[in-house]
């Protein structure tokens, strides 16, 4: 995902409209038989208790580019991003170079950092001297609009 610095990352409710829940089945449903449906639900689903860890220092971003759909980021997802979790090497992170935004792999060995893309169609981006580079957070779920 490319952004420029132009156009920040967008704040969402997860929610959609305050108050509102969603039920949760109690039961899990079989992807590819039948299963009976039980007869209750389980307690209302809130999304935002599901999205959102931090609500102070979590927002969303729409994902663009297909760099990442090794790890199941695809164009058009919505990635809910957590700025208050450092990031530690493996996670997926948005992430500022040069004043462009980027979603990819972090990777830090002493030193050095390499932002690696999920996709083996892009190349990795190697943070040397002069670059400025900043992450601004830590990927937490992705949702994806069938």
């Amino acid at each position: 995902m490319s952004l420029s610095s132009q156009q920040r990352p967008f704040s969402v409710c997860a929610a959609g409209r305050n108050g509102v829940f969603i039920p949760l089945a109690a039961s899990t449903v079989a992807a590819g038989f039948p299963s009976p449906a039980d007869d209750y639900l389980d307690r209302p689903l809130d999304f935002n208790e599901l999205l959102v860890e931090n609500p102070a220092a979590t927002f969303a971003v729409r994902v663009a580019g297909e760099s990442m759909t090794g790890a199941g980021l695809y164009p058009g997802d919505i990635a809910v991003v957590n700025r208050a979790r450092n990031p530690v090497s493996g996670n997926v992170v948005l992430a500022l170079i040069d004043g462009d935004f980027t979603i990819k792999r972090y990777r830090r060995r002493g030193v050095h950092i390499r932002l690696a893309a999920e996709n083996p169609k892009f190349s990795d981006i190697v943070i040397s001297e002069g670059v400025t580079f900043e992450v601004w957070g830590v990927v937490t779920h992705s949702i994806r609009m069938l």
